[in-house]
């Protein structure tokens, strides 16, 4: 076969089936329908192969049967996934719903690009990444929940490309299921097969735990049936908003950034040694932003890689006064009274805005500034309610977006531990959070090299990674 301009092949389009005879159907929540028409949540995993196994006969007579095989039977327990997401005329709000018979897309495919290219941390074409992963149907009457895509890289390795639906996963939820997929296959590589999950991945679909008291599914519902151009009409749509989350791929390059344990500590030394120096213009004093005795990494490393972000847009763009805003998910299992369990399967996250001056970002301290205001809002969820603004979050984005304000958002977690997924052939080489292109996103997972250090990944114009990279060097 000839690749022609494009750098893949595709050998077969399979349909991958749980082979279940029961009926499924799970009503979204409100937490699930404020994601309802979003991009899809979009991972690639890279493996190398062992070194007897360079021979493409092992790929395709080996890996892809046993990979469709353990999908089949993790699917078993996970069968909303294979479902699709509708909506009858006759409910209020879309459901997930799975009839015997249906499947996932599974893509067989093959790439001619060198495999070493693509495990590189430095930056690199960003459309590259979208040849590994399968397209997510949608439409008005149906949304596909997950799809794969498995590219052969010849005598290097290969990948395994997913694409899951933001209205029926969260980042917890995925992982978990990637997690039970690869435990799975490397039973039956290791000629040990378990067709039982470990408890921690048995998920957990009841719906009942999550408490609406105030009906904001149904608010969240009808506000996706609005036309953005003219208010008074209204349609019922399933299909994603690709031309709002359409990859911002043209003349940008996407790199991996490694954070060792040490470079942390000193990001942490370094706020802690500036906590009580610098006060922004509208801080007020509260227990919310003292100074802490310690501080998390996730504060550290998303207040530094925003604001060297910030930064790097801006002085790319001299003249024009850009304006920023900090936004991330956060869990809400443990957080919500009574507490949801944590292999609940479904989206139990609400998205909260750090409410920082827009041009706190690109100030000489604003790594100080942004830290303390992502503290003071983690600190507040307590007091305010992990639910708090979330009826509010869509009309506020708007404003922002009125306003010219960048939304420079976060993907992915260390504690979600990718690394460890393991399907017979070894750990990931390398795991990439591809829709990081779809916005200004963060991606963020831990160390593949070292215990307590982190990566994050980051899609950015060329001339504007350049700044980034010199910027994330120099304040480390």
């Amino acid at each position: 076969m000839v690749f022609s301009n494009n750098p893949i092949i595709i050998h077969e389009n399979l349909l991958v089936s749980p082979q279940s005879s029961t009926q499924l159907s799970l009503p979204l929540t409100f937490l699930d329908l404020f994601w309802l028409r979003f991009h899809p949540v979009e991972r690639i995993f890279f493996y190398s192969l062992p070194n007897h196994s360079h021979d493409p006969s092992f790929f395709f007579n080996n890996i892809v049967p046993n990979l469709k095989t353990s999908l089949s039977l993790t699917l078993q327990s996970f069968l909303p996934l294979a479902g699709n997401i509708i909506w009858p005329s006759h409910l209020p709000k879309p459901i997930i719903q799975y009839n015997p018979g249906d499947a996932v897309s599974f893509v067989v495919a093959e790439s001619n690009v060198d495999f070493n290219h693509v495990l590189q941390n430095s930056p690199r074409d960003a459309s590259e990444s979208r040849f590994l992963l399968p397209n997510l149907d949608s439409s008005d009457s149906t949304a596909s929940v997950v799809s794969m895509q498995v590219t052969l890289f010849p005598k290097k390795g290969f990948s395994i490309g997913i694409s899951a639906h933001h209205a029926v996963v969260d980042g917890k939820s995925s992982t978990m299921f990637i997690n039970a997929w690869a435990n799975m296959c490397r039973s039956s590589v290791e000629e040990c097969p378990s067709f039982y999950l470990k408890p921690e991945l048995e998920p957990f679909f009841d719906r009942d735990v999550i408490k609406d008291p105030t009906q904001l599914d149904l608010l969240l519902a009808d506000n996706w049936t609005k036309d953005p151009n003219d208010a008074t009409k209204k349609k019922r749509s399933l299909e994603i908003l690709s031309f709002v989350f359409k990859p911002k791929v043209e003349n940008s390059v996407r790199a991996t950034f490694k954070i060792t344990f040490k470079d942390l500590d000193k990001l942490k030394k370094r706020l802690l040694s500036k906590w009580n120096e610098v006060v922004n213009d509208d801080e007020v004093v509260n227990d919310s932003c003292s100074k802490p005795d310690t501080l998390s990494s996730f504060v550290a490393i998303c207040a530094y890689v925003s604001t060297c972000m910030a930064r790097a847009i801006q002085e790319d763009e001299k003249n024009e006064q850009k304006k920023f805003a900090f936004g991330f998910a956060v869990d809400c299992r443990s957080r919500l009274e009574p507490k949801v369990p944590e292999n609940y399967f479904g989206n139990c996250v609400n998205l909260h805005v750090v409410d920082a001056k827009p041009e706190d970002f690109t100030k000489e301290d604003g790594f100080v500034i942004v830290a303390k205001k992502i503290l003071s809002k983690t600190k507040n969820l307590d007091k305010d309610g992990v639910l708090e603004g979330m009826d509010t979050l869509s009309s506020k984005h708007e404003t922002r977006v009125r306003l010219g304000v960048e939304l420079i958002g976060v993907a992915g977690s260390s504690r979600f531990r990718v690394y460890e997924n393991d399907f017979g052939w070894g750990k990931p080489s390398k795991v990439e959070i591809t829709s990081v292109d779809r916005g200004l996103s963060i991606g963020i997972s831990e160390n593949k090299d070292e215990k307590g250090g982190l990566e994050v990944g980051l899609v950015l114009k060329k001339n504007v990674m350049d700044i980034f990279t010199n910027l994330f060097h120099e304040g480390l």
